[in-house]
C-alpha cells in the first residue's frame, strides 16, 4: 500500500486506530519461538507508539526478514506464557482503488516484485493459467484482470471456518469452494501471478472487522505501486494495520514455533482513540 493515489482517485484522509491483541500459550518443554507482531511504519501507515510485553517476562532478539518484516525470537520455557502487544498507528481512513488499470509489462517490472511473480508453497500459480484467463475472459473488460479476480472469488467462494487447514493451498480452496480470509488472499494471489500480476500476502489489522480477528488480504502492483484487494469485504475498506508481507500465509505467521506448542487463547482488538 501507499499514500498516494492515480489522478482519477481523491486525495486519501488518515485515521488513528487504537489496536494489539493477546495470546497465551503453553508448551511441554522448552520451545524456540519467532512471532511477528510488531508493525513498522511506512508509506501506508506510521506507528505512533507501541507496548509490547511477556508474561513471565523474556527479553526477545530482533531481526528484520527478507521481506522487511520485523521478527522477534525467544524460548517459550515449558508450562504457559501471555504475549500482549498494544499499538497506536496512523493508517487510511480509505483506500486507493485501480483495479482497471492494466499490469505492467514484465520487463518493466522493479527488481523487489519479481519474487511476487513466483509460485510458492500455497499459491500454486504455475498451475493456474488456465483459470486465471477463463476468470478474466468471462468478465466484463472494465472491471480489469485483478478487478475481475476479486469478483470471482467474492461470487463462488464460501466464508467458513473449518473447511481449510494449514496445509490447504489456493487450489484445494478453489475446489473445496470454501475457506476462511487467508484461503481467499491466497487464490487472489495465486491468480494474479498466473497472469504475471506481481501479487503479495499481507496480515494484520482491519477495523470493524466481523468476527475481530487478526486479518489477511493480498496487494498486487499496478501501475507502478501496490494497491490492496480483500475479497473478504464486499467493498474496498480502509482502516488497516500491516503486520506483515509475504508470498503467502508461509512467510507471515504471527507466530512460528520450532518445537511443540499450543495457543490457548487469543484476543484481537482494534479501535479509534476516544474523540477520534
Amino acid at each position: 500500500m501507499a499514500l498516494s493515489a492515480c489522478n482519477s482517485t481523491p486525495i486519501r484522509s488518515n485515521m488513528r486506530l487504537l489496536a494489539g491483541c493477546e495470546l497465551a500459550v503453553e508448551s511441554i518443554e522448552d520451545c524456540a519461538v519467532v512471532a511477528m507482531l510488531r508493525p513498522r511504519s511506512g508509506e501506508a501507515q506510521w506507528l505512533v507508539s507501541e507496548t509490547y510485553a511477556f508474561y513471565p517476562h523474556v527479553r526477545p532478539t530482533e531481526f528484520v526478514d527478507v521481506f522487511g518484516n520485523l521478527c522477534q525470537r525467544f524460548v517459550v520455557q515449558r508450562g504457559s506464557m501471555r504475549i500482549r502487544a498494544e499499538l497506536e498507528v496512523e493508517t487510511e481512513r480509505d483506500i486507493a482503488i485501480a483495479p482497471w488499470v492494466a499490469p505492467v509489462p514484465a520487463a518493466l517490472l522493479p527488481d523487489h516484485t519479481l519474487q511476487y511473480l513466483l509460485p510458492s508453497r500455497f499459491c500454486p500459480s504455475d498451475r493456474a493459467f488456465d483459470q486465471a484467463q477463463a476468470i478474466v475472459n468471462e468478465a466484463d473488460p472494465r472491471s480489469g484482470q485483478v478487478g475481475a479476480i476479486v469478483e470471482w472469488i467474492r461470487k463462488h467462494i464460501v466464508y467458513q471456518y473449518g473447511a481449510s487447514d494449514a496445509t490447504t493451498d489456493a487450489l484445494g480452496t478453489m475446489e473445496a469452494r470454501a475457506g476462511v480470509c487467508r484461503d481467499y488472499a491466497h487464490i487472489g494471489i495465486m491468480l494474479c501471478r498466473s497472469l504475471r500480476i506481481p501479487a503479495r500476502m499481507v496480515v494484520g489489522y482491519l477495523y470493524g472487522l466481523e468476527p475481530m480477528d487478526l486479518h489477511a488480504w493480498f496487494e498486487a502492483y499496478l501501475d507502478g505501486r501496490w494497491y490492496t484487494f480483500d475479497p473478504t469485504q464486499s467493498s474496498p475498506r480502509g482502516g488497516r494495520i500491516v503486520v506483515a508481507y509475504g508470498r503467502d500465509a508461509a512467510d507471515v505467521a504471527f507466530l512460528t514455533n520450532h518445537g511443540w506448542l499450543q495457543t490457548l487463547e487469543m484476543q484481537v482488538w482494534v479501535g479509534e482513540p476516544t474523540g477520534g
